[in-house]
């Protein structure tokens, strides 16, 4: 009896520390963000916490309390996951390249800032790390800590979307406009992530959704503008 009640305080003190350091880390970024927005450096320091903390974060947990599953690293339904991923990644995909190539027909412009920092900032290279914090934190350690404290799983999936589309405001540092159109284009990764992951509790197959995702949307930077010129 003491075993078992020392285990559910062990599980409860985990799943606490979990939503805090979750919930702890998104209003950090949000607030050096909205600092940084009126300093020189930008949004930049927000940024470099977000990929550092949330992978740091994840990593911290896992190897230290073991939470790898918790936090759907491990187990759950891995080949379900991925092979949902890639037919949900492959569908976004298509419906990216079309938005896009209406959006440019339309004589809208670019997102020039992006592309500014892709290239000349040599973002494009951080893009895979990028996507693994993003997935690792509004849909591994948030997402799970939260269906586990029992809140309603399709309010879960709402809530961690809204989080990660409003968190590219927080961010991005390019304009308005441009973090407007990125939390357009987040905001199904977030959905279809969020249920596959509710589905499968493995969070690996909606890291698959987004990386295939963000290489639609290099093609929306790079080449769909110069095919329908």
């Amino acid at each position: 009896m003491k075993s078992l009640k020392a285990l559910n305080t062990s599980t409860s003190e985990s799943l606490t520390a979990r939503l805090q350091l979750s919930f702890g880390l998104m209003g950090a970024i949000w607030l050096l963000g909205l600092v940084g927005h009126f300093t020189p450096l930008q949004e930049w320091p927000a940024l470099v916490l977000y990929l550092v903390g949330s992978i740091g974060l994840v990593l911290w947990r896992g190897k230290s309390f073991g939470e790898w599953q918790p936090m759907y690293l491990a187990g759950g339904d891995l080949k379900t996951s991925l092979k949902w991923g890639g037919m949900a990644g492959g569908l976004l995909f298509a419906l990216d390249l079309m938005n896009s190539v209406i959006y440019f027909k339309a004589g809208n412009p670019p997102m020039a800032n992006m592309e500014f920092l892709l290239m000349n900032g040599s973002l494009l290279y951080g893009f895979p790390l990028l996507i693994l914090a993003e997935e690792l934190l509004w849909r591994g350690i948030m997402f799970s800590a939260l269906i586990e404290r029992g809140v309603n799983k399709h309010l879960t999936v709402i809530l961690t979307t809204i989080f990660y589309v409003v968190n590219h405001f927080a961010v991005a540092p390019v304009s308005m406009y441009e973090r407007a159109l990125m939390g357009m284009m987040a905001m199904p990764i977030g959905l279809f992530g969020g249920y596959l992951v509710l589905k499968t509790r493995n969070v690996w197959g909606s890291v698959l959704v987004h990386m295939i995702t963000m290489i639609s949307m290099v093609l929306d930077l790079f080449v769909i503008p110069q095919l329908v010129r």
